[in-house]
């Protein structure tokens, strides 16, 4: 404050603002670039997944389904299963009916994500809480040092501004309440009647909502996830990972080789608290 301040002189026309952010903006660039005429509301891709847990940072991608649309029309499905490198818990069975048996020799993520970033290309993203599929494929681009900053709409926020008397506004119930047909929990069918609600959404509420000129959940705005790139297991925390194996017999469901040194060091944390030094 004081350098700043005292930096200045009294006649000075420079004025310190502080914790101001600002951005150097072209006033004489389109605002549009790239327009190839399409309409927001009915050219995007949908896409689901289905994940080992919650946490981007700490769980990983089983299932990817996407759906690509243009003009309202379904032009393209596309699905594929990736293996986590590491045996699903009961409950995530449980809950998608996928088992370890499918992952078997499915590929890995890094290998996933060239085609799926091909088939989505400049479309829009579209989803049923899009900012947590997204945060799992933004963690995994970063991984493999690859950059996907894209744009989005999220039907569960159109959903919860506009049936707030709806007991749930998840995707299943959703899909009960507009007679849409729909098996819950696996990523294809999810991003297929996530079209279909979002057609049923865009009918009822869409010219409501175009009235609003800022705020219009139709229209697709910056997906924003900040994430760090995982560095890889260090060679003691392997070494430790190995002593603790062999001294207490233990097989594990992982390849310690493939590990992050994050998701080395909650294991060594797991294997220390279970079975002791």
């Amino acid at each position: 404050f004081p350098d700043a301040s005292h930096a200045l002189d009294k006649n000075d026309t420079f004025k310190v603002l502080y914790g101001v952010e600002g951005y150097l903006v072209d006033d004489m660039k389109e605002l549009v670039e790239n327009s190839r005429g399409q309409s927001l509301a009915d050219s995007y891709v949908v896409f689901d997944i289905e994940t080992t847990g919650f946490s981007p940072e700490k769980n990983q991608i089983i299932e990817i389904g996407a759906v690509q649309v243009e003009n309202n029309r379904i032009v393209r499905e596309w699905e594929t299963f990736v293996d986590p490198d590491r045996k699903l818990d009961e409950h995530i069975t449980a809950l998608t009916g996928i088992h370890d048996e499918q992952l078997c020799g499915a590929p890995q993520i890094a290998e996933v994500l060239p085609e799926l970033f091909a088939l989505i290309g400049d479309h829009v993203l579209l989803g049923h809480r899009v900012m947590f599929d997204y945060a799992f494929l933004k963690k995994a681009a970063v991984d493999n040092r690859m950059s996907f900053e894209k744009r989005g709409i999220d039907t569960l926020k159109i959903a919860r501004k506009y049936l707030p008397q709806l007991e749930s506004r998840g995707l299943e119930y959703l899909c009960r309440y507009y007679g849409i047909r729909h098996c819950a929990h696996r990523a294809l069918e999810d991003a297929r009647a996530t079209v279909l609600l979002y057609q049923k959404l865009a009918e009822q509420f869409y010219e409501k909502e175009a009235a609003v000129d800022d705020q219009n959940l139709f229209c697709p705005r910056p997906l924003c996830y900040h994430v760090k790139r995982d560095k890889p297991v260090t060679i003691p925390q392997k070494e430790q990972l190995y002593k603790l194996a062999d001294k207490h017999k233990l097989v594990l469901e992982y390849d310690i080789e493939k590990l992050t040194r994050s998701e080395a060091s909650r294991q060594i944390d797991r294997l220390l608290a279970e079975y002791g030094r």
